[in-house]
């Protein structure tokens, strides 16, 4: 039996898990400073291009499931940034509409993707490579139903 293809840095997965690490807590500096957390920031960048969205599509938007999202969402909703109110049609649908002290937030966080490329080993070119290859991967998440 091969067992070279199980060595850790033969595999894909653990780098980028690495990676993903690294970047998240890069931001938190810079998130601290606003008082969200890396996901309540990516939430929040939802609903400053979006205004209003049902917690389903706040959830396809981040791939995220609703019993990580519900929580996530009282505390925005507590700091102010957000309020939830179900749907007049089907009370099952929640929606999520961004509050006038959201929409300040924006204003504070609009340095952060610049301080974030600053803190990256990667020029304009090497960024949008490894943009459009990351989005590759999250593609052929589909590539789990063929077998």
């Amino acid at each position: 039996m091969n067992y070279e293809s199980l060595r850790l840095d033969k595999q894909l997965c653990f780098p980028l898990y690495v990676a993903s690490k690294e970047v998240v807590s890069r931001y938190k500096p810079f998130l601290d400073e606003i008082d969200l957390t890396y996901t309540q920031y990516i939430t929040m960048m939802v609903m400053w291009e979006n205004n209003t969205v049902s917690v389903k599509e706040l959830g396809e938007h981040l791939h995220l499931d609703s019993g990580t999202l519900t929580p996530l969402l009282k505390r925005l909703q507590s700091k102010g940034y957000v309020r939830r109110h179900r749907s007049k049609d089907d009370e099952r649908v929640v929606f999520i509409s961004i509050t006038d002290e959201g929409k300040k937030l924006k204003e504070k966080a609009t340095s952060i993707p610049e301080k974030m490329m600053k803190c990256m080993n990667l020029d304009a070119k090497e960024a949008v490579l490894l943009y459009k290859l990351l989005y590759k991967v999250i593609d052929s998440s589909h590539c789990l139903d063929d077998q």
